[in-house]
């Protein structure tokens, strides 16, 4: 019975279990059929609302396009805007504003790069045209602004100015006249000192102020422009119009001529020197001075286009420097004399002095022929003033005047040539500069004193020629004595005797001797000459006195010379009494024993 009872119980649950299942069925039957139908609405409600959708898009894209049109509208608009502005300040010039004038400008060809990169406005091909003619014409008016502003400033230098700009050392005394240069530069053209041009080397020179500094920048702006604009060329041209003749005017003004070789040919040797002394200082104003002032704003007008700054400084200047340089040529070409060889040493000694300076001022490409015919210039004197010295030599040995030195005194050759060689001395630094053209550096010393010995001998050489003149051979020594005597005294004097050497010196002292020892023949023949004469008889007194003053004339200043000049040299060697055996008044007082009719006895004592 229990169990029954439990196997009721347990059939009851089963078939409770069971309903649930069956109404579980149904509630998912009901919701799956719900959510279908939800889906197919959906759907519906999906296809109803597309079309909606698809208007909605359009408007959105549509504003997008609206709003992207005005702003490219707005740009045009604003690029129109200042393309109105610029076309008005051009229009009106750049006398009023030229700063505002070359914005303007600077506006114009961004106008022209935007509507010429933007090719979907209509229009773009006539704006661009017109904006490119626009500019044209401004570029046009910038050049008119260009050459007005800088021929406006664009005056000659007055030497005055130029003068100011030297060292006090060269600066003519304020007694000369202002205009005219030409006697203000021979105040300077004295002879060369060595220590002068060393001092020269390290002396400040201000180059003048060619135009206000207040202007240099707006005339750099407008070249700006106008390289910008392509326009070099007619750049070019104005600033070498405008300045290149204002240059030559100012060298003009300086007494800067324009010489031709025949000019120089033709010209007085006097004449032809003042004009070399004042072309050396013309040179060392023209680039110390004026070329570098005109390299100065060339640089500051041009920078940024140093090509087209180099060309312009060369085309402004290629003229003045070529009337210098021809100048030096001529003279370097010109026939060649021995008085030439100084200045052609000084015009040798400018070039170099301005080598450095020539080479950086007129730098580049451009200037390249003005460097080289300046380096031309200083070889070419170079090699005139060493042929020069060997004419000098030359002409030395076979000098063949007939100037009689009846006393047997310093012949003019003598005083010449070693004048001559003290010159040379004053030019030690150049001559060695010159050697080292032709020449290795190392031999220089030794090349100036072969140069001199050989000088030197040539003299000695024509010197014997000359004291075969004399028929008298005591004249003959005296003369030998008294021109070595010159020679040696003269070089132990100067610089040339570090140069020849104690050795030179020494040889030629015991020449002088050796003619000097030959003198004694004048005391035997005076001696002789003494003992006849003195028994001669001349009766009347005024005669017999006018004989020996005659004779006194002659002998005792020729005498007193000889005892003064060489009596130390006799004295210091072995028996000077040998050579020099009667004082002066020895002489005086036996020539007034002449022809007073004296016995042998009377006459020997």
């Amino acid at each position: 019975m229990g169990v029954a009872v439990g196997m009721d119980a347990l059939s009851e649950r089963a078939a409770m279990m069971r309903e649930s299942v069956q109404k579980s069925q149904t509630i998912s039957d009901g919701i799956v059929s719900i959510l279908g139908s939800f889906d197919h609405r959906l759907s519906a409600l999906e296809t109803a609302m597309r079309p909606t959708q698809i208007r909605t898009h359009s408007i959105r894209r549509a504003h997008e396009n609206i709003d992207k049109t005005l702003k490219a509208a707005e740009v045009i608009l604003a690029q129109f805007d200042l393309y109105r502005q610029a076309e008005g300040k051009v229009l009106r010039g750049p006398h009023e504003d030229l700063e505002s004038y070359l914005e303007s400008i600077d506006q114009l060809r961004g106008n022209i790069r935007f509507f010429s990169s933007n090719k979907s406005f209509k229009s773009n091909d006539g704006v661009v045209n017109h904006a490119n003619n626009l500019l044209a014409k401004a570029i046009s008016k910038l050049e008119e602004e260009f050459k007005q502003l800088l021929s406006s400033y664009s005056k000659p230098v007055e030497p005055d100015r130029l003068f100011d700009g030297l060292p006090n050392s060269l600066r003519p005394s304020s007694g000369s006249p202002g205009n005219q240069a030409d006697s203000s530069i021979k105040a300077l053209s004295n002879n060369h000192s060595e220590h002068q041009n060393s001092n020269l080397e390290t002396a400040v020179y201000t180059p003048p102020t060619l135009i206000p500094p207040r202007v240099l920048p707006l005339l750099h702006d407008l070249a700006q422009q106008m390289v910008q604009a392509g326009h070099q060329q007619q750049l070019l041209k104005i600033y070498r119009d405008a300045r290149s003749s204002v240059f030559e005017e100012s060298l003009r003004k300086l007494g800067v001529e324009k010489l031709s070789k025949d000019d120089v040919q033709k010209m007085q040797w006097e004449v032809l020197e003042a004009k070399i002394g004042n072309w050396i200082h013309f040179m060392r104003i023209a680039v110390k001075l004026l070329f570098a002032g005109e390299r100065k704003v060339c640089d500051q007008i041009f920078q940024g286009f140093d090509s087209l700054s180099d060309q312009c400084f060369a085309e402004v200047t290629a003229s003045s420097v070529s009337v210098l340089l021809s100048f030096g040529e001529a003279i370097a070409r010109s026939k060649r004399s021995p008085e030439k060889l100084f200045v052609l040493l000084d015009m040798y000694e400018i070039m170099r002095e301005l080598h450095s300076e020539i080479e950086t001022i007129f730098k580049g490409k451009a200037c390249t022929e003005i460097r080289e015919s300046a380096l031309g210039l200083t070889k070419r004197l170079a090699q005139t003033a060493q042929e020069t010295f060997g004419d000098f030599e030359e002409a030395v040995e076979k000098d063949a005047t007939k100037t009689a030195v009846s006393d047997g005194t310093v012949h003019p050759l003598t005083s010449y040539v070693i004048n001559y060689v003290k010159f040379l001395f004053d030019y030690q630094s150049t001559l060695k500069q010159l050697f080292q053209e032709f020449e290795n550096e190392k031999g220089t010393n030794s090349q100036l004193a072969s140069v001199t010995m050989r000088i030197m001998q040539a003299l000695q050489t024509n010197l014997d020629g000359k004291s075969k003149q004399y028929k008298d051979p005591a004249l003959t020594h005296l003369f030998l004595m008294n021109n070595i005597h010159y020679m040696v005294r003269s070089v132990r004097r100067s610089e040339a005797k570090d140069l020849l050497g104690d050795d030179w010196v020494q040889r030629h002292r015991r020449i002088v001797q050796q003619h000097a020892n030959q003198f004694k023949t004048f005391n035997m023949q005076f001696e002789e000459l003494h003992q006849k004469q003195s028994q001669w008889t001349v009766p009347d007194t005024e005669l017999r006195e006018s004989l020996r003053l005659a004779v006194a004339e002659v002998l005792l200043p020729a005498y007193r010379n000889f005892i003064k000049r060489f009596g130390p040299l006799v004295e210091s060697g072995k028996n000077p009494q040998k050579y020099i055996r009667f004082t002066a008044e020895d002489l005086e007082r036996m020539l007034g024993e002449f022809f007073e009719g004296r016995t042998l006895n009377e006459a020997k004592r």
